[in-house]
């Protein structure tokens, strides 16, 4: 498992220690172009003063200024002076003077300024100065390996402590991010500590802002949680008190039927059985397809004739006597690419609701422009103050008389939305009854032509 503390950690230490490999870098080339201008003007400073004193002292007699140079005495360390040489030559090429440690070779070839030679496989720096008047050339040189190993040096310098300092950084950094950390650790406890039914906002207060998003979004799923487990809470205690009705009906009417005498007694309690098998199978199979809408189970889109599937739906419903489906034509034209069951899961549930809510008349479902299919009823209607509470779960109304659930317009309008259409639920203005409307969206395949 991936620690977050851990990759924090490792994250920030690559981070600094590739800041400082850079600044190292970065110092290393900097210092090196410093110290090179820097001994060059040391060159040439070197190379005026060793001018100066030659012609002060009379190079011109060849045999002085060999032997005083010869009896300085060397240097007490092996540091930068002990490398820096010196030599005067003639103009006719013989070498009138050189320093202790100089060589015996000529340090450059060139007559003046800046020049690199190889001397017995080291590299020099060379500086010349030439004085026509006298007739003498001044050179001044170091080694090249000697300004390699000052820059080692520095670099070293600085590199050496920031290497005994990198594992107490590593140290800092670690126990930064577990005290930075801290709060989310505590929320994971408190978390941790509640019992599984426990689903209280996890307070905020405290919190740093990166974290607070984290919490917000918890409580939001903590919230959602408790919703969903009210709502099973009620569907099961609706279910519950829904069945125990028609199961307690269906034993006595059994019962009736086993101790009737009469056959016309007995082939009525038969019958209210039937009835109450059918209230019962209804009220199970809108229960699952609650359940499924819920779920948020994807159908599959596939042609539909609408026609067909509304004619189908129409004879698949009982109707009580009195009580007729009439389809408009127009339907049969109409072919839509759509989810094929949740479209027939919407018809059904409409279909359904104004048969239970028709005591007597027809129920007609047509098309209307190139979108929408209406069916209407003629039934008592829904009070107005109603309207906008019959699309809620259970919800049956004060008024109504039919021996319904109160699920048929909730599964509608939730199916419908899943479709991505809309469902209009009114009362009819021409007469009574109700008029429901469903959008299906002009995105879909247009009516077939005639």
């Amino acid at each position: 498992m991936t620690s977050l503390r851990r990759r924090l950690f490792l994250i920030l230490l690559a981070a600094t220690g590739f800041i400082w490999l850079c600044a190292i870098a970065w110092i290393s080339i900097g210092s090196r172009s410093e110290l090179e201008h820097v001994l060059d003007a040391r060159l040439q400073e070197a190379a005026r003063m060793v001018h100066s004193l030659a012609m002060a002292t009379g190079t011109e007699e060849a045999g002085t200024a060999p032997q005083a140079s010869a009896s300085l005495p060397p240097p007490s360390d092996a540091g930068y002076e002990r490398q820096l040489s010196c030599q005067i030559w003639s103009f006719d090429g013989r070498l009138i003077a050189r320093s202790a440690g100089a060589p015996n070779d000529a340090l450059t070839g060139e007559s003046t300024g800046f020049s690199d030679r190889q001397i017995n496989g080291e590299t020099w720096r060379v500086y010349t100065i030439e004085d026509p008047v006298k007739g003498v050339r001044v050179v001044v040189g170091d080694r090249i390996g000697l300004r390699d190993r000052l820059v080692h040096d520095l670099v070293a310098g600085l590199a050496a402590p920031a290497l005994l300092a990198f594992p107490l950084l590593g140290l800092l950094i670690w126990f930064s991010l577990g005290r930075g950390l801290r709060p989310l650790s505590k929320a994971a406890e408190e978390i941790a500590a509640r019992e599984g039914d426990d689903m209280r906002p996890v307070a905020p207060s405290g919190a740093p802002e990166e974290i607070q998003p984290l919490i917000g979004a918890l409580n939001g799923l903590f919230s959602k949680v408790e919703a969903a487990r009210a709502h099973e809470r009620d569907i099961t205690a609706f279910a519950a008190h829904e069945l125990r009705t028609p199961l307690a009906g269906l034993k006595t009417q059994a019962q009736v039927a086993l101790a009737a005498g009469e056959t016309n007694l007995r082939e009525n309690a038969l019958r209210q059985i039937i009835v109450s098998v059918d209230r019962t199978t209804r009220l199970v199979r809108q229960l699952l397809a609650l359940a499924r809408l819920d779920a948020g189970a994807d159908g599959t889109v596939r042609e539909v004739a609408l026609g067909a599937l509304v004619r189908d739906i129409a004879d698949a419903v009982p109707h009580p006597p009195g009580v007729m489906t009439l389809i408009d034509p127009e339907l049969d034209r109409w072919v839509r690419q759509v989810d094929g069951d949740t479209l027939s899961l919407v018809l059904r549930n409409l279909q359904e609701n104004a048969v239970q809510n028709t005591p007597a008349g027809t129920i007609r479902w047509r098309a209307e422009e190139t979108d929408r299919i209406v069916v209407e009823d003629e039934g008592p209607g829904i009070p107005a103050g109603e309207l906008d509470l019959v699309r809620q779960r259970f919800y049956r109304g004060r008024t109504t008389t039919a021996a319904g659930s109160g699920l048929g317009l909730a599964i509608a309008d939730a199916a419908t939305r899943r479709l991505g259409a809309h469902l209009d639920i009114a009362n009819r203005t021409d007469r009574t009854g109700v008029r429901a409307v469903i959008e299906l969206g002009r995105e879909s395949s247009p009516p077939r032509p005639a």
